[in-house]
């Protein structure tokens, strides 16, 4: 009697503790991906008259079309880091009744990077040339220290200069014609 409570105590803490183990906070937890993924290049390749063919190969196919309204298409995109908070991107593409891209709605917009968007900037690049010549003012960006002689960073300094660049060839641009 008295090595069945014991027993049966045992068992029952082993099976607290190991219950507790799942939640222990140094567990890894996946992340979790579902849907499309989406981006910015995607959505800036897509121009109002495209057929659906052609924002079929831009963008995938979508992970929700409407049966009750077929000129909409959904792309949905969520990420859950491991024991994160969710984030959702979501996109919708319309086209109209001879199915050319009519309009976008969602999360993305066309030729703005959500880095831009956030930052406040408006996308341009231009230089203002009056600037040019001129050396940078105290409250811009502080200068860099240059590095030790010797030194790792010196040598990763001097192999990423002597890098050459080669160009990347773009693609010709998709035909626009209903085919």
């Amino acid at each position: 009697m008295q090595n069945t409570k014991l027993l049966l105590t045992s068992l029952t803490l082993v099976g607290l503790l190991a219950l507790a183990g799942c939640s222990f906070p140094g567990v890894y937890k996946i992340d979790i991906q579902q849907g499309n993924v989406v981006t910015q290049d995607m959505i800036d390749q897509l121009r109002p008259g495209m057929t659906r063919r052609q924002v079929r190969f831009i963008m995938g196919n979508p992970l929700l079309q409407d049966t009750f309204n077929t000129n909409r298409w959904d792309y949905l995109y969520s990420l859950q880091p491991g024991g994160g908070k969710r984030q959702q991107e979501r996109m919708s593409v319309f086209f109209n009744d001879s199915d050319q891209l009519v309009s976008l709605s969602g999360d993305f917009m066309p030729g703005v990077s959500r880095d831009q968007e956030i930052l406040g900037n408006s996308g341009d690049t231009t230089v203002n040339p009056a600037s040019e010549g001129q050396a940078p003012a105290q409250s811009e960006q502080p200068q860099e220290k240059p590095a030790k002689p010797g030194s790792t960073e010196e040598s990763i300094q001097r192999e990423i200069d002597t890098i050459e660049t080669t160009p990347v060839p773009t693609p010709a641009p998709l035909e626009t014609s209903p085919q």
